[in-house]
């Protein structure tokens, strides 16, 4: 079987505070989802035409930590904050920044493959009213260790984990079916 290629995708990570009593902002997979049913996520999705019409402005060690060209990065990034206000009703502004929190590469055995790219921001910044949407229910801000008990893939249990321990932006990948993280800084 040859390995599907992984398609570019990205998600926000808004949080309230910092450090282990920080709260984020997760939702519920449909469960007739084609990927990741019922399990808990970032907002996010893949890159659409309109990310690369459109791309947001980065650091410069922001956009290199995402491992693509400066277009794509912005796109990226574009594609993180569309995708949470369509799943959530949450905007984030072109002058809030964005870091980069991890990058993720699903397994080559997966049916559907994602080279995806988590960005943080700060809840602070952002303005709307939280919705549940058709790609996201349940949505709430939980305190991390609260998130980290709820039904995750294991790559958003490694940036949980990352976030309480205050880690450095790493690279989540598997060898051999097993997952390997990288440090990228």
């Amino acid at each position: 079987m040859t390995p599907v290629r992984p398609r570019h995708a990205a998600s926000l990570i808004l949080l309230r505070g910092a450090g282990p009593k920080a709260q984020v902002l997760m939702g519920k997979r449909p469960r007739k989802s084609r990927f990741a049913p019922d399990v808990f996520v970032f907002p996010g999705g893949a890159v659409d035409p309109v990310d690369r019409l459109a791309p947001r402005s980065l650091s410069p060690v922001c956009a290199r930590l995402t491992h693509a060209s400066g277009r794509l990065a912005g796109a990226l990034a574009a594609a993180a904050v569309r995708e949470t206000f369509e799943e959530t009703g949450l905007s984030l502004p072109d002058e809030a920044p964005l870091t980069l929190a991890a990058r993720a590469i699903t397994p080559t055995n997966s049916p559907v493959r994602f080279h995806a790219r988590f960005f943080k921001a700060d809840a602070a910044d952002v303005t709307g009213i939280l919705a549940d949407s058709d790609e996201l229910s349940e949505l709430a801000f939980r305190p991390l260790p609260e998130a980290r008990q709820l039904p995750l893939f294991d790559i958003t249990e490694a940036i949980l984990d990352a976030l309480m321990a205050g880690d450095p932006p790493f690279l989540f990948t598997y060898r051999y079916g097993r997952a390997r993280l990288k440090t990228l800084i």
